[in-house]
């Protein structure tokens, strides 16, 4: 099956904050996963209501797998010192569907140019760090319906292939819902139908993602 979506992708787990100090000011990186433009937008909003008093809510946000939508800010600090950096921290760690907002307390030292982009290159990567960078693999939902002689043989050979499984319905016959590798799917309907000589009924559903992780 042919899909547009990306096999694999990095982006982050959760939201998440980290704050360091450089030459006293304050440097809070804030990270978040969005799927869309407006809910880049909300977060950046509602950081600068929570830090309304803050010098600076310096943001960057990438969307799609191509890069399609990616915004930076300044918020008043020197041109290319504060959103450029943030957002060259997402490309450079291959990242996507992710805001990040740098807020900064200043702390009566000025940095310079060149200090003001690593500061905000720093808290940028702790944004990141804060959010647990993650891979996303797509997996295809493929259903197997069969007889319950078959159940033992199909389920012992799914485990030792290590194929990740969803839940199983148990009704006059057993529906399996297996989610190979998209890749990996048409193969896996192949070997499927092998295994159970032709006396399956194999049926495919939606694509999703899970993370790397949980595929070990």
């Amino acid at each position: 099956m042919t899909t547009d979506k990306p096999e694999r992708y990095k982006t982050i787990q959760q939201a998440g904050d980290k704050e360091i100090v450089i030459k006293k000011s304050r440097f809070i990186g804030h990270s978040k996963p969005v799927a869309t433009e407006e809910e880049a937008l909300e977060f950046i909003e509602s950081i600068k209501k929570q830090h309304w008093n803050a010098t600076h809510n310096c943001s960057a946000y990438l969307i799609g797998s191509r890069g399609e939508i990616q915004r930076q800010s300044d918020d008043g600090e020197p041109s290319g010192t504060a959103g450029k950096p943030i957002l060259e921290v997402i490309k450079n760690q291959g990242l996507q569907d992710i805001v990040i907002v740098v807020t900064r307390y200043f702390g009566g030292i000025m940095l310079g140019a060149g200090g003001l982009i690593r500061a905000y290159t720093d808290g940028a990567v702790a944004a990141i760090e804060a959010g647990e960078a993650i891979t996303r693999v797509l997996h295809q939902e493929v259903k197997v319906e069969l007889d319950y002689t078959w159940l033992g043989k199909v389920e012992n050979e799914l485990r030792s292939r290590g194929i990740r499984m969803g839940d199983t319905a148990f009704t006059d016959k057993v529906i399996l819902n297996c989610l190979p590798v998209a890749s990996e799917a048409e193969a896996f309907r192949e070997w499927m139908t092998d295994l159970t000589q032709g006396q399956s009924l194999i049926t495919t559903g939606e694509q999703l993602y899970f993370t790397e992780e949980q595929e070990k």
